[in-house]
């Protein structure tokens, strides 16, 4: 099969024809259909974090398909079943799993991560049967695919950790995938949503997707901005890019019981770590709450508020492209020059 090859960090990766997956007693052969293309990726190839331990490897952890082939061993899923494959899988037997918290497992596996994923033709996906999530006849395998974990964890984010509500004010730092993302489902529950990013083309993207307001940080500072816009702080901020100004900035607009979502992953500047206003956050009783993926549970319930308030997670969709083409997305990231979201739907 073709696949994408990550052969050394931080070098360009090329496509190059593989051994097909074997398929094990528990596991499912999937022929990948579409596959997001996410900035984890980027992290993982950039090197800021060490999770891949042998190479030559195949990220992608953003994929739907159809069923090939089925382990003796799996009762859930036969050949030919539409599948979309979650991002943070468990082993459905730690005190996490069966809690519910699949995204927390203490053997957690994240697809493309470790084992390889659907930057191929094909992917094998271990423990099918606790890791693979039925796709809706709704859903077309790309718009599925902008799900990814993009989609899902600002789901998981915005419902689950920081429960946004009707009528609050919420301000969403970066628009890239994950926060476009945040900002339609935000404003689907009828929240009062407020985008920040530097970039005009990422902030009108925004409005289509439900942005009431608006904010250019080259050219407003943003935390005066939204002081001004809510009348003393917003009820909920959201960092979905994960670099120092936009945490800081996202936890200063906050008003007296904020809560600050952290979403974006730091890069290799802030290696972890990111300076907070702690004496504000004492203060004013703010809440710091993270979220990664989201649980397998959870997927139903997502689907269900996409299908009742009629959220088209395919207008997050600004580009399909070939596998031959995905590399100099994922490269294009170094610069943001990145709008929405990218699919491979081409192998």
């Amino acid at each position: 099969m073709r696949a994408l090859l990550l052969e050394e960090t931080n070098k360009p990766m090329e496509v190059k024809q593989v051994t097909d997956p074997s398929l094990t007693n528990e596991g499912v052969i999937v022929k990948v259909m579409a596959n997001g293309i996410c900035r984890s990726d980027w992290h993982v190839w950039m090197g800021d974090t060490n999770v891949v331990k042998k190479y030559p490897h195949v990220l992608g952890h953003e994929f739907t398909g159809v069923i090939e082939e089925v382990g003796k061993d799996v009762k859930k899923f036969k050949k030919g079943d539409r599948v979309i494959v979650p991002v943070a899988q468990g082993d459905n037997t730690c005190p996490y799993c069966l809690g519910g918290h699949q995204n927390l497992c203490v053997n957690r596996v994240i697809p493309g991560v470790n084992y390889w994923g659907g930057y191929s033709e094909y992917a094998h996906v271990p423990n099918a049967d606790g890791n693979l999530i039925p796709l809706p006849d709704s859903l077309d395998f790309v718009s599925a695919a902008s799900l990814g974990c993009r989609f899902v964890t600002a789901y998981h984010g915005i419902v689950d950790q920081v429960k946004v509500q009707a009528g609050e004010w919420v301000v969403i730092q970066g628009c890239g995938g994950v926060g476009l993302s945040a900002i339609q489902i935000a404003s689907s529950i009828g929240a009062k949503v407020i985008a920040v990013d530097i970039g005009a083309d990422k902030l009108e993207m925004a409005k289509q997707l439900g942005a009431h307001i608006t904010v250019n940080g080259s050219l407003h500072d943003p935390v005066e901005a939204v002081l001004e816009i809510t009348k003393g702080g917003a009820n909920v901020s959201v960092d979905a890019l994960g670099i120092s100004d936009t945490c800081q900035k996202g936890i200063l607009s906050l008003g007296k019981r904020g809560r600050h979502l952290q979403i974006g992953l730091t890069t290799k500047k802030e290696n972890g770590f990111i300076s907070v206003p702690i004496d504000m956050i004492v203060g004013k009783e703010i809440q710091i709450i993270g979220s990664s993926g989201m649980p397998t549970s959870r997927y139903s319930s997502m689907f269900q508020l996409i299908e009742s308030v009629n959220i088209k997670p395919g207008d997050l969709v600004t580009e399909r492209v070939s596998l031959d083409q995905a590399f100099d997305v994922i490269a294009g990231m170094s610069h943001y020059a990145n709008t929405g979201i990218s699919v491979v739907d081409r192998f």
